[in-house]
């Protein structure tokens, strides 16, 4: 079983200061409240008023503290007057009779109030000025608390007393899970693996794509193994003193093998593990510091200490060498996009706690979010709650899902944005041209909606989605995805003429360049450049400049700016070639989108029910 962290030795001299500050204080303010508490107030009369009211009968008692008189008058329990007699003279001298039915008391005056005030005004003084003294000793003292432990490690400890989150709470991701469960046995049972002279992996790298689960799958190797758990972010080594990283990182290690077994995870280490030597900060760069010194440490392990490093990265390929190592970062878990399958058990894990009617499909919304993590998941659902609220409904509708997955997806719909007819015209040919398009040539994706209402950015959006998972993409569903791309500003171009073309088409452009240029460069998909990938590195600062280092030629660029330039030709010409032999269909198209401004799938289809593919638009004829 895991020991506890112990407390600090000065816990307990630090709550008693602050008790006694505490007791000072409020017993302070009660003496003062009690010294000043206004005395009972009594009606000022006239001395030979209350003598000659005694004389009559109408007073029961008469009490005589010095020169004071305080009056009960008959039939009361209590003084409710008072009066001041002479100094020198006693109430008989002044008039009262001595057979008068009243009591007369007389009464030493106390003097506890002066005393009390005497005191007061002595001791207040010395008090406050205690308080004072205290309060500032406190505050020199935590700050002194602050410098000394400037170099201490933030890492957030999630003890065995936190609700536990294990792999049965995480939908999905059942390879990388499978890979983590070893390292949950031996955390469990170290000697079984130590018998046979197996060592302990030191170290788990988790890559991914952001949103995918890794910081949730390291917390629920914690919780399978039932140990601590320090958790930190990669940032949170550094600052700008020299040092205070590698401190931080000796901390860190020395509280985990003091809790062992354990687990370290470190969040984004990308952030103090790129490679050294970029020569930006030299040998005595902070991070550089803080780097060797994870390095030391992982590497400084002895075989029966039982802590793991886990650390979670989407850029594996800027980490230093030394760091990824055997007997460093001995494990690399892929978590990968969720599939259809893991997808569907996600929406289910997010919706288990959401109340939604009979009309919400989430295993057709899992085949509709083909790339999504489950970050983007959890967001949709989210989302599909908010929307369920705004309209006071009790259950969320496959509609409020719909809208939820098509706002995260494409952006919001943005209702506020007034087009005129002229605009909404030229909008509906130009979506109507790269639905055209997608919809006749034979490797894109079906068209799944068309809509003129502008949505995030986009005056318009056609969209396409897969039938089902991909992992790979060839060349001839890369073109006819550059054809469809295309198809709006041809569109614009056979209504309008040559002229007519508008900014519309900048972001389809943009995208298309993309493409062509990561076919030609990444994926070796060019005519003359086949095979050949020229990957460029994504620079770095030199004197605030964005340097870019290009592993080839000027005369290989020029050729690549061919090999793309003939891509995008290509693909213009494919798309005018299947608009003009389906004008009609664009014709329609175009009317449709004016009048209902939104058509679904089966509405497009049964539209270009009709179109055909010209012969010249195919690949082989290119």
């Amino acid at each position: 079983m895991a020991t506890r962290p112990q407390p600090p030795k000065n816990k307990f001299s630090n709550v008693l200061r602050l008790t006694l500050f505490w007791v000072l204080l409020v017993g302070t303010t009660l003496a003062v409240l009690a010294i000043t508490a206004p005395q009972e107030k009594l009606k000022e009369v006239s001395i030979s008023n209350v003598i000659a009211r005694a004389n009559k009968g109408e007073i029961d008692k008469l009490q005589i503290e010095g020169d004071i008189v305080k009056v009960t008058p008959e039939g009361q329990d209590k003084p409710t007057e008072k009066s001041i007699k002479d100094s020198n003279s006693s109430l008989y001298d002044q008039g009262l009779n001595k057979d008068a039915d009243v009591e007369v008391k007389i009464v030493q005056p106390s003097k506890t109030g002066d005393a009390l005030w005497t005191i007061a005004g002595i001791l207040l003084p010395v008090i406050l000025i205690g308080l004072l003294f205290m309060f500032m000793m406190r505050q020199a003292q935590g700050q002194n608390n602050q410098a000394m432990g400037f170099g201490k490690s933030k890492a957030k400890l999630y003890g065995l007393d936190k609700e536990r989150v294990v792999f049965a709470d995480i939908a999905g991701n059942d390879s990388a899970k499978q890979d983590l469960e070893e390292v949950v046995d031996f955390l469990k049972h170290p000697k079984k693996y130590q018998q046979l002279g197996a060592k302990i992996p030191k170290g788990v790298l988790l890559v991914g794509h952001p949103g995918t689960g890794k910081t949730m799958l390291a917390r629920a190797v914690a919780g399978e193994a039932n140990v601590p758990f320090f958790s930190i972010s990669g940032s949170e080594f550094v600052e700008m003193f020299v040092g205070v990283g590698a401190s931080r990182v000796r901390d860190l290690f020395a509280k985990a093998k003091k809790n062992a077994p354990a687990i370290i995870f470190i969040d984004e280490i990308d952030a103090v593990g790129r490679k050294r030597g970029s020569g930006m900060g030299g040998g005595h760069d902070e991070r550089e510091q803080t780097l060797n010194q994870i390095l030391v440490e992982m590497d400084g392990f002895e075989t029966d200490t039982n802590v793991i490093v886990l650390a979670a990265t989407n850029r594996a390929d800027v980490l230093d060498p030394a760091l990824l190592r055997p007997g460093r970062f001995d494990r690399r878990t892929n978590i990968m996009l969720p599939e259809r399958r893991d997808r569907e058990a996600i929406l289910k894990v997010h919706f288990k706690n959401k109340p939604t009617d009979d009309t919400v499909d989430l295993d057709k919304l899992a085949a509709k979010t083909a790339g999504s993590s489950g970050a983007d998941l959890a967001n949709i659902a989210n989302e599909a709650a908010i929307i369920a609220a705004r309209r006071n409904a009790k259950k969320i509708t496959n509609k409020d899902l719909t809208e939820a997955f098509e706002k995260v997806a494409i952006g919001p719909e943005r209702k506020a944005k007034v087009m005129n007819e002229e605009e909404k015209l030229l909008t509906a040919y130009h979506e109507a041209g790269h639905a055209i398009v997608g919809h006749v040539l034979p490797d894109s994706d079906p068209v799944h909606k068309v809509t003129i209402i502008p949505r995030g950015g986009t005056g318009g959006v056609t969209w396409f989605l897969p039938p089902e998972d991909k992992s790979y993409t060839n060349v001839y569903e890369f073109k006819d995805i550059l054809a469809r791309a295309m198809g709006g500003r041809i569109a614009e171009k056979i209504k309008y003429g040559d002229d007519g073309i508008t900014t519309g088409a900048g972001n389809d452009l943009r995208k298309a360049t993309e493409i062509a240029r990561d076919m030609i460069i990444e994926q070796g998909m060019g005519s003359k450049l086949r095979d050949q990938v020229f990957h460029e590195d994504n620079g770095g600062m030199v004197f605030d400049k964005i340097t870019h280092e290009r592993p080839y030629s000027d005369d290989t660029a020029k050729q690549i700016d061919a090999e793309v330039e003939h891509l995008i030709k290509e693909a213009a010409r494919r798309a005018e070639l299947v608009i003009r032999a389906n004008i009609a269909g664009l014709e329609a198209l175009a009317e449709a989108l004016l009048k209902e401004e939104t058509i679904e799938e089966d509405v497009v289809v049964r539209i270009l029910k009709g179109s055909v593919l010209p012969k010249e638009a195919m690949l082989h004829a290119a």
